[in-house]
């Protein structure tokens, strides 16, 4: 099954559970595909869906961030239960352990031995752990072991 097949059977059950915080992010989702469809004119994949998730994750923690300094808790709470919505679609993220095992696989694949090559590195990294870690917080990483 597709994660746009998932996505739409889970649509389905949360009409049936009445559930509407669950049916809202889920619709909302669907609309970023759907969206990206078109702006693309391609067919969603797997991979392109996991992006649409991932950045639609992303958002709302910069929100909650932005909520939570304003004062405006009530939102935050709102904006933390769309992501563990939205993650329940997600792959598992990878551990730490994990992480720097693929750094060090795409350092030693790539040859890379400056910062100068960070790019190299990261295009090998970028598709072994999209939705799956935090991409940012890796290529500090691969800054560091490049150092």
């Amino acid at each position: 099954m597709t994660l746009l097949e998932q996505l739409k059977n889970e649509m389905k059950n949360a009409m049936r559970a009445k559930d509407k915080l669950r049916l809202g992010v889920i619709r909302m989702a669907l609309s970023a595909v759907k969206q990206a469809e078109i702006d693309h004119n391609t067919e969603a994949t797997n991979d392109n869906v996991i992006v649409i998730l991932t950045k639609m994750v992303k958002q709302r923690r910069e929100s909650i961030k932005m909520f939570s300094e304003g004062g405006r808790d009530d939102m935050a709470e709102i904006e933390k239960a769309e992501v563990v919505v939205l993650e329940d679609f997600l792959p598992q993220p990878l551990s730490q352990e994990e992480i720097n095992t693929l750094i060090s696989k795409a350092i030693t694949e790539s040859e890379a031995t400056s910062m100068a090559e960070i790019g190299k590195v990261m295009a090998i990294l970028k598709p072994a752990m999209q939705g799956k870690a935090d991409l940012g917080a890796v290529s500090a990483q691969v800054r560091t072991a490049l150092q």
